[in-house]
C-alpha cells in the first residue's frame, strides 16, 4: 500500500496556500489567462527549468531571484504570450509584472516569482496584464486551485491537477501541483508549466535536490515530439503550514516526501504526455535490465520518442520492429541476444528472437487503448528488458496522429 492517498484540491490543498485565475483579455479566444497562486507565508522555493540557450525572460527572472532569496510568497503566470525572443524589452515587461503584483499584495517584489507561455516572440499585454491583477488578488481562495489550473493552459484540452496527503510524525502533510503542457513536449523539460506546493517544513538545499530527483523521474522523461520550448518552468514551494517537525538532512522522512513529491510530478506528467496535441492514447515505456538506471532512462525515452513507434500506435499497428529499431539507436550498448519486447500481455520477441503472436488481438489492444479512459484505460504499455542489470526507468509518451499536424500547422494563424 502506498504511503500516500490521493485528495481533491490541487495547489491549495496544502494548509496555507490559495490560488485564483481568471480572464485578463491576453488571450484572443477570451479564455482564461492570469493566475496566482499565493503563499499566506514565506515559503521555502526551488524551481527547475528549461535547458534551451534561448529562454523566456521570466525563466531568467526565476533563476536570479532563486540564487538570492531561498524563499517566495506568490507565482504570477499568464498564459497567451510567451514573452520569449521579446528583447530587453521583456525583461522590463517581466520586473513590471513582479511589482505590480507585489504592490497588489504588500509583499515584497523580490518574493514573487513570474511564469509565462503563449506563442514565442510575443510580448506579454502589459496594460491587461496590470489591470487583471487587482481583480486576480480579490479571487485568491483556498479552493481556487482549478481556476488557476484552467488558467494556465493554452492548446490543453483539460487541465491538469493532483493533490496528495501523507502522514509524518501523525501528522497530515499534503502535496499539490497544476500543470500546463501539450505540445514542444521532450525531456530537458519541456513547453510546460507546473506548480508545485507543500506544507512541510523542509530545508531550502533538500527541497531542491529533491525537486531534481522528482523531475528527472517525471517531467524528464515524457516527450510528445522531441521539441523543447524557451519558456519551461517547475516551480515548487513548501511553507511549514502543516507544523510538523522540519526535514533537513536525508532519512526515512525526506524520503516519504520525496517518493510523493516524485508522484505528484509523475501523474502531472503523465497527464501532459496523454493530452498530447492530438493524442488518443498514453503510451508508457518500461525498461529493465540495464547496467544503470540512466541507462534504462535513455531506452524508454528513446522509444517513448520515436516517430515511427508513435505513428504505428496511432494505426493501431503492432509494429514491434519499431520499438526494437528504437532500443538499439539509443545510444546504450547492450547485446541483442538479450532483448525482450512486450505489448500489453503480447509477448514479441524473447532473447532477441521473434516469437509467434496474435497480431488480431494486440491491434484490438492499442485499438482499446485509443477509446480508453482518460489516464486510467488509454495506456498502451511496452516492456523492454536487455539484459540482467539492476537498470530499471520509465518513460512517457503518446501516439502521432494527423492533428498534431494540423494543429501546429495552424499555430499562429
Amino acid at each position: 500500500m502506498a504511503e500516500w492517498q490521493m485528495i481533491e484540491g490541487g495547489v491549495t490543498a496544502p494548509k496555507g496556500f490559495q490560488a485564483s485565475g481568471i480572464t485578463a483579455g491576453l488571450k484572443p479566444s477570451g479564455a482564461p489567462d492570469l493566475a496566482l497562486i499565493y503563499s499566506e507565508c514565506d515559503a521555502i522555493a526551488a524551481g527547475v527549468f528549461t535547458t534551451s540557450h534561448v529562454r523566456a525572460a521570466c525563466v531568467d527572472y526565476c533563476r536570479q531571484r532563486l540564487e538570492a532569496r531561498s524563499s517566495s510568497r506568490a507565482v504570477l503566470v499568464n498564459a497567451g504570450q510567451a514573452n520569449a525572443c521579446t528583447g530587453n524589452q521583456g525583461w522590463v515587461d517581466t520586473v513590471d509584472s513582479a511589482e505590480a503584483l507585489a504592490a497588489a499584495l504588500n509583499i515584497s517584489a523580490d518574493a514573487v516569482l513570474i511564469a509565462s507561455t503563449g506563442v514565442i516572440g510575443q510580448r506579454i499585454k502589459m496594460d491587461q496584464l496590470k489591470a487583471g491583477i487587482p481583480p486576480l488578488v480579490q479571487a485568491l481562495s483556498p479552493t481556487g486551485s482549478d481556476a488557476a489550473a484552467s488558467a494556465i493552459i493554452t492548446t490543453d484540452l483539460v487541465p491538469k491537477t493532483i493533490a496528495m496527503e501523507t502522514l509524518l510524525h501523525d501528522r497530515p502533510v499534503r502535496i499539490g501541483g497544476i500543470a500546463k503542457g501539450s505540445g514542444m513536449i521532450h525531456p530537458n523539460m519541456a513547453t510546460m508549466l507546473s506548480f508545485v506546493t507543500c506544507d512541510a517544513t523542509v530545508s531550502p538545499t533538500l527541497w531542491q535536490d529533491m525537486l531534481r530527483r522528482a523531475a528527472d523521474r517525471s517531467f524528464n522523461q515524457i516527450t510528445v515530439d522531441g521539441d523543447t520550448s524557451t519558456n519551461d518552468s517547475l516551480i515548487a514551494l513548501a511553507n511549514g503550514e502543516s507544523r510538523t517537525p522540519a526535514i533537513t538532512d536525508e532519512g526515512p522522512e525526506a524520503e516519504q516526501l520525496e517518493a510523493m513529491l516524485t508522484a505528484v510530478c509523475q501523474y502531472l506528467a503523465k497527464s501532459i504526455a496523454r493530452d498530447g496535441e492530438g493524442a488518443t492514447c498514453l503510451i508508457e515505456v518500461t525498461v529493465s535490465g540495464a547496467v544503470n538506471q540512466a541507462a534504462a532512462n535513455q531506452v524508454a525515452r528513446t522509444i517513448a520518442g520515436s516517430s515511427l513507434v508513435k505513428s504505428a500506435i496511432f494505426g493501431h499497428d503492432p509494429n514491434w520492429g519499431r520499438i526494437a529499431a528504437a532500443a538499439g539507436r539509443a545510444g546504450v550498448t547492450f547485446d541483442q541476444a538479450d532483448l525482450r519486447v512486450q505489448l500489453g500481455d503480447f509477448l514479441l520477441m524473447e532473447h532477441g528472437q521473434p516469437l509467434v503472436f496474435d497480431r488480431s488481438a494486440a491491434s484490438a489492444y492499442l485499438t482499446q487503448a485509443s477509446q480508453g479512459e482518460y489516464l486510467k484505460t488509454d495506456t498502451v504499455a511496452i516492456q523492454v528488458s536487455i539484459g540482467d542489470g539492476p537498470g530499471f526507468g520509465q518513460a512517457w509518451g503518446c501516439d502521432l496522429s494527423y492533428d498534431y499536424v494540423k494543429i501546429n500547422a495552424e499555430y499562429t494563424t
